[in-house]
């Protein structure tokens, strides 16, 4: 029975380059192509797909989302994320229902493989997205690591509150707070508030 894949991607040579690879490999594929996220929706609702090949940098993408709603439509649809970003932004997407996350660096083997993985399984992660995924998974949560009064400076940083701010809730120094936010950087081996924002979502 022929599948169905739409490549989502808004790179002309990445199209034509994936078509090829899927071409020389595969028999039974039916391929169409799509340019931003407004014409992955349109054909998502119009037309029936077993596979998208979907880029998260495509014009109008909102990024893990698209995930959800892609298969709002679709449920039985898979979802192969391939991407120039790393495989450390692999579990959020495969968290949201990604059925696979491929680097764009990765070999035409690779991408064959992930393919057959998915079609086959359901799902396919290659050896370095599967690296990750337990190196994420084995960190331990901030509540964990930290005492009391760090979580509470974290909590307070993560809600938008400054130094002076965390101070007068808290009912200590300014400088004090400086010391405690330094200490919650270096438990959560962090440099700066976007990653602590990362951890704080990950854990609300």
């Amino acid at each position: 029975m022929t599948k169905r894949i739409l490549i989502a991607d808004d790179h002309h040579v990445v199209r034509i380059g994936t078509a090829l690879i899927l071409e020389k490999n595969f028999d039974d594929f039916e391929i169409d192509v799509a340019a931003t996220y407004d014409e992955v929706k349109e054909k998502v609702r119009d037309e029936k797909f077993d596979l998208i090949i979907l880029d998260i940098e495509l014009p109008g993408s909102t990024f893990k989302s698209m995930v959800k709603e892609i298969k709002k439509n679709n449920k039985d649809i898979l979802i192969l994320i391939f991407t120039s970003y790393k495989e450390s932004f692999a579990l959020q997407y495969i968290q949201e229902g990604a059925n696979g996350f491929l680097n764009k660096l990765s070999d035409a083997e690779t991408f064959v493989k992930t393919v057959e993985g998915i079609f086959k399984d359901g799902y396919y992660y290659t050896p370095e997205v599967l690296n990750e995924m337990m190196m994420q998974m084995q960190k331990k949560s901030p509540t964990e690591i930290l005492s009391e009064r760090e979580l509470q400076v974290f909590d307070l940083l993560a809600k938008g509150n400054g130094n002076l701010e965390i101070a007068n809730a808290l009912d200590i120094q300014e400088s004090t707070v400086g010391t405690y936010k330094r200490r919650v950087y270096q438990k959560l081996k962090i440099t700066n508030l976007v990653e602590l924002l990362e951890i704080y979502k990950g854990i609300h």
